[in-house]
């Protein structure tokens, strides 16, 4: 069996808190603290906006701590790009992205030619493959085609164990909430055509704060819920509220039943506290109907 810790959106600046001055760094120091007791990790990964302002700095506040998490468990952390990251800090601070327990460098680019934050590791005979879905200044993701083609290619061999593929915008529509058309993969159709009929086991992703399932290609697509907020769906569909509690999952890959995926909560007195309330149509902080 593979365990993995999956984290995402810790969203870390230079200084610390992100954008909505929630303290960063407290809240993914408290999913580590409350998460130590999971047994059998054998990974950490983390699905993106590491740093809140896309700063090496705040990659490296993030690495230092999820990396220390990972050491004294004697096992590799592993990181994809988020729509706060830049391409250039993140490969300062983090390589390729997969690092062995003791912070070297264990990925193989998907193209080292290029600028993308694209890489391939093993856990064992797993193999994990972080893409980069990073549209620079957007909120929404991407993949352009020479990207595609360099994970069809890595995925035209497959593995004894199959594969995890990680990025930070879910190939997922919510009819329900219809802001999430615009913050998504935009070409969930082409990775489609990319993965089906692959080994890719599982999709791990992030982005929108709050957990969530699907498929793509016949293929479980998962969200895990944000580190430094989450997003509150019990909100009315058209708004969009920020609240406090910091979030993991855990993702275990043994027997044909699996993948099999289940949230973590940090523990924490003021979980549930709204951070922001805003309207996405108009960009505009809104008041809760009654």
């Amino acid at each position: 069996m593979t365990r993995i810790l999956h984290l995402s959106d810790t969203h870390v600046s230079a200084s610390g808190p992100d954008m909505d001055w929630v303290d960063a760094l407290a809240a993914l120091d408290a999913i580590l603290r409350d998460a130590r007791h999971v047994p059998g990790l054998d990974a950490v990964v983390v699905s993106g906006d590491v740093a809140d302002d896309g700063s090496a700095e705040g990659c490296r506040s993030v690495r230092d701590r999820v990396g220390a998490f990972a050491a004294e468990r004697g096992i590799p952390h592993i990181y994809s790009t988020g729509n706060h990251d830049a391409r250039g800090p993140f490969r300062e601070a983090l390589g390729s992205g997969h690092l062995e327990a003791d912070g070297s460098d264990r990925g193989r680019l998907l193209d080292p030619e290029s600028e993308l934050c694209a890489a391939v590791s093993f856990l064992g005979d797993l193999r994990v493959v972080t893409i980069d879905s990073l549209v620079p200044g957007r909120t929404h993701g991407f993949l352009d085609e020479h990207q595609l083609a360099c994970l069809a290619s890595e995925l035209a061999t497959p593995t004894r164990d199959g594969t995890v593929l990680v990025l930070h915008h879910p190939p997922l529509h919510l009819a329900t909430l219809p802001w999430v058309a615009d913050v998504v993969l935009r070409n969930i159709s082409a990775l489609g055509r990319v993965v089906r009929g692959s080994d890719v086991r599982t999709i791990l992703t992030g982005h929108l704060h709050f957990q969530a399932s699907g498929f793509l290609a016949g293929i479980p697509v998962w969200v895990t819920p944000g580190v430094v907020t989450r997003i509150d769906t019990t909100a009315p569909p058209h708004l969009v509220r920020g609240v406090l509690g910091a979030g993991a999952s855990v993702v275990d890959l043994a027997d044909p039943a699996s993948p099999t995926f289940h949230a973590l909560a940090a523990r924490d007195p003021r979980a549930g506290e709204q951070v922001y309330l805003y309207d996405p149509t108009s960009g505009e902080d809104a008041v809760e109907p009654h």
